[in-house]
């Protein structure tokens, strides 16, 4: 019998050139154009696969898609949608959907994504079932980077494994932290320590508490971090940092899953689920002999590496819109409006401090803007380099360019983006006009037509 596939989608167009691929491939296809139908069909008719599009005549495919799910336990469901809301995605993969695509389709990723969807057909454990409505979160993009995040958050979401998020500084391994705790529906609070902040003396007292007595000071016993986060989550910061005795109590607390308070002689129970983060690569910090082995695969049990900001370019503008939404608000002030001209100077840039930087930027230039829209004049960044690219393969003197030619090639690029206009550029440089005009006469520079 050949695979037999339902295509929901209310466009005609797209419906028709995906039931001719498929059918191409030699599935049998079924096309409805709404919930209702798509769902009879469902009842009806023994299929291998479903594709369901998020917006819908009589309603939305994420309401949808439990209803397929009770129908068709044995069937797979993948999503498709043109809105690009990585919420969506992280409640569909929890509410039991096989994967997540966007629109426009791409041929090839769909056909991989079914292919997957087909070989890894299973009934749902009965735990998806059990949190469909979800908090919303923070995550924010469109690259398929982050949409695999988004699908990592919800698989890793319903269990108890330890999860080790590893990024540079700034990408947001907290707000992935705090986005899986909200998705696994543990009844405890998420409770946070930067391990790398607090001096080792005191670390241990903060982690797993103290009685009284146990320390100059400790006038009263004291719950840990461990205690506190009870049936939640214990998120901790900056793991690669934790000193050696520590990593030794640690790994015994995830392994027995008990802990002694500082000056003790018992022993607690804790329930607590790990998620670690660090931007070290934590298995050279074991080569270096800097953290134990054991330790770091107890950690590395899931791991999510999140992507740098200079990797995705494409997820400036979405999360410039909502970072200066969010800047408006602490400021009180109203959402300015950003010009495309400095969209493409925020896209031309390395962001070697990731979102965190994009959002220190955001807001002063938001500040500078008094008129309400955001132009590349009033980009400011930490220091003025060149957008980012691969480093050369040799690191000579003869390979590097002087400060010389880096000067000439970011001013340069800022007449590029200014379409040639020099107030603006000089705005950005930070130089007056005569020494711009200079400049460009120095480095003989090409300045750009203004039609």
């Amino acid at each position: 019998m050949p695979i037999r596939i339902l295509i929901i989608e209310d466009d005609p167009a797209l419906s028709q050139m995906l039931s001719l691929h498929f059918e191409d491939q030699g599935y049998g296809v079924f096309t409805a154009a709404a919930c209702g139908p798509g769902l009879a069909i469902a009842l009806a008719e023994p299929l291998d696969l479903i594709l369901l599009d998020q917006q819908l005549p009589d309603g939305e495919g994420i309401a949808l898609l439990p209803k397929l799910i009770d129908a068709k336990p044995d069937t797979g469901v993948i999503m498709m949608t043109g809105q690009h809301d990585l919420e969506l995605a992280i409640r569909a993969i929890k509410a039991g959907a096989a994967d997540f695509v966007h629109k426009p389709l791409k041929s090839v990723t769909l056909q991989a994504t079914v292919d997957r969807a087909l070989a890894a057909r299973s009934p749902e454990p009965e735990h998806v079932q059990s949190s469909r409505q979800v908090p919303p979160g923070d995550l924010i993009g469109r690259s398929q980077a982050m949409l695999d995040v988004s699908k990592q958050i919800a698989l890793s979401a319903g269990n108890m494994a330890t999860v080790l998020l590893s990024g540079e500084s700034g990408t947001g391994k907290e707000v992935v932290a705090r986005l899986i705790h909200q998705h696994s529906g543990r009844p405890g609070p998420f409770v946070a320590i930067n391990c790398a902040a607090i001096v080792d003396t005191l670390l241990e007292s903060e982690l797993f508490g103290h009685e009284k007595g146990a320390f100059t000071g400790a006038d009263r016993s004291k719950p840990g971090k461990f205690e506190l986060a009870a049936d939640g989550t214990l998120f901790l910061d900056e793991i690669a940092e934790l000193a050696p005795p520590l990593q030794a109590k640690l790994l015994r607390a995830l392994q027995e899953r008990t802990i002694e308070r500082v000056g003790a002689t018992g022993s607690i129970a804790v329930r607590a689920r790990i998620i670690a983060a660090t931007h070290r690569d934590l298995f050279a910090r074991v080569r270096e002999g800097r953290f134990r082995e054991d330790l770091a695969y107890r950690l590395n049990v899931i791991n999510i590496e999140l992507p740098p900001l200079r990797d995705r370019p494409e997820d400036i503008p979405l999360l410039a819109t909502a970072l200066l939404a969010k800047a408006a608000r602490h400021n009180a002030r109203s959402v300015p409006a950003i010009a495309q001209s400095a969209i493409a100077v925020l896209q031309g840039y390395s962001w070697p401090g990731n979102v965190r930087e994009l959002e220190n930027v955001l807001t002063q230039a938001m500040i500078l803007a008094r008129d309400g829209q955001i132009g590349p004049q009033h980009i400011r960044f930490r220091e003025p380099v060149e957008p980012y690219r691969s480093a050369p393969e040799a690191v000579s003197g003869q390979t590097l360019p002087s400060l010389q030619e880096l000067e000439a090639a970011h001013i340069q690029r800022v007449l590029e983006y200014t379409g040639g206009h020099k107030g603006q550029a000089c705005d950005i440089l930070g130089i007056s006009r005569p020494a711009l005009d200079r400049k460009i006469e120095k480095y003989r520079l090409r300045l750009p037509s203004r039609d």
